[in-house]
């Protein structure tokens, strides 16, 4: 059964503001304080494919930056303890957040650990867009990568055999070690990969080095991949390709993973296997019946009708079964498409005042106060949007500023 109702949507749109200690975590995301853990789990995924260290290799630090905070508000427990007291919270609580970043990002990805890197060669994570369309009809798309493949020229030896010495450099160690002082009698040891051998501890002369490879034993080459979206499939699904990752001498070739990313889209929004769609209709057609039309994701057009009496309130929510999403790898099964019923009243003074009683004739009657000496009478007006905003505004800075007076409630008289 679908768990949704109009008095959700409303929550959904007027959110009440979280109050937390500090929001660093949540800026590193892009999120706020009142995302769930869908939205912060979505943003994660976006900005870890972007900055990780295969694609932009200068980005490092930020990289690990953001997989921290991802560590910290993807655990209820972790999140809490930030909101209440920020991340000096989090290092006095002892969770200090000290997980390697790429075992988060494999983890997320499905790449596995430590242990599972030094048998195989990296996981290429890539993020394919996709529309509501495809997920909903099926559909095949082709995926240019570049990857490493070994080089066939030297068959991964990198240059002549037999012919591998020693790097003078780093003396076959395959790091430089620099030794620099900080301050009087303090010295600051610092290892870095030779650049020479490029960590190898050995490296073949120029004579001897594959013409083809230039001795890095790998060389880029292009591959076309046909990804086949199946009916159902969701945002954040990951397809795998076993076998053509980069390839490595003496590793086992890592994946390719292939991560859904659904657009949003412009009538449908989805919640599971099933649809939701909005449908503005006039107060004549919540009261007297209507009928309208429905164009699917498949370009079908469905007729919906509701008959005179049978009266549509505001945010009423009505089902079509088995016009929803198709269920994955069950295509012929299908959610539920929920209308989500919005009332267009009409404006004022749209019917004039004589008509009014002909009107009131054919509503169900009124409730009537029976005024006493003791009530006053009181007129309604329209809130004033910008002067409830500057209020707002006025609040929040006052709250900002600790230090600063306070100031009481004041009312504005028009």
């Amino acid at each position: 059964m679908l768990e949704y109702s109009a008095k959700r949507l409303k929550q959904d749109s007027s959110k009440v503001f979280k109050m937390v200690h500090e929001t660093g975590y949540y800026d590193l995301l892009g999120v706020s304080p009142t995302s769930s853990p869908d939205e912060i789990k979505k943003a994660y995924r976006k900005l870890a494919l972007k900055y990780h260290p295969d694609k932009n290799p200068n980005e490092g630090e930020r990289f690990k930056l953001i997989s921290q905070a991802y560590e910290v508000l993807s655990d209820p427990k972790k999140r809490d303890l930030y909101d209440q007291g920020g991340e000096q919270a989090i290092k006095e609580g002892g969770m200090s957040g000290g997980q390697n970043p790429m075992d988060i990002f494999n983890m997320f990805f499905g790449g596995g650990g430590r242990m599972q890197r030094e048998r195989r060669g990296k996981n290429v994570v890539h993020q394919l867009s996709v529309t509501l369309e495809e997920l909903y009809s099926g559909s095949t798309r082709k995926l240019a990568l570049q990857k490493n493949v070994i080089c066939k020229k030297c068959e991964g030896y990198g240059g002549k055999k037999g012919t591998l010495e020693k790097c003078l450099t780093c003396k076959g160690r395959g790091v430089q070690v620099q030794i620099q002082q900080i301050g009087p009698g303090m010295v600051q040891q610092i290892q870095s990969m030779c650049s020479d051998c490029q960590g190898q501890g050995e490296k073949f002369s120029s004579k001897d080095r594959c013409k083809t490879c230039n001795g890095r034993k790998v060389e880029r080459e292009k591959k076309i991949l046909e990804v086949h979206i199946d009916k159902g499939m969701k945002d954040g699904q990951k397809i795998t390709f076993n076998g053509e990752g980069d390839q490595e001498p003496g590793l086992e070739a890592g994946d390719v993973i292939i991560v859904l990313d659904q657009k949003e889209h412009g009538t449908f929004q989805r919640q599971g296997d099933d649809l939701i769609t909005r449908m503005q209709i006039k107060l004549v057609e919540a009261l007297c019946g209507f009928r309208k039309t429905i164009t699917t994701l498949d370009n079908r057009i469905l007729v919906v009708s509701n008959a005179p009496g049978k009266v549509i309130k505001p945010d009423d929510v009505k089902c079509i079964q088995s016009e929803g999403m198709p269920l994955y790898r069950e295509p012929f099964e299908k959610g539920q498409l929920c209308v989500h019923f919005l009332v267009e009243f009409p404006e004022k003074d749209w019917l004039p005042e004589h008509l009014m009683y002909q009107l009131e004739r054919l509503l169900p009657p009124r409730d009537d106060v029976m005024l006493t000496d003791d009530m006053e009478e009181v007129d309604l007006s329209d809130v004033d949007v910008n002067a409830q905003q500057r209020k707002t505004q006025r609040e929040a800075y006052n709250d900002d500023d600790e230090e600063g007076p306070r100031s009481g409630v004041q009312c504005q008289t028009q």
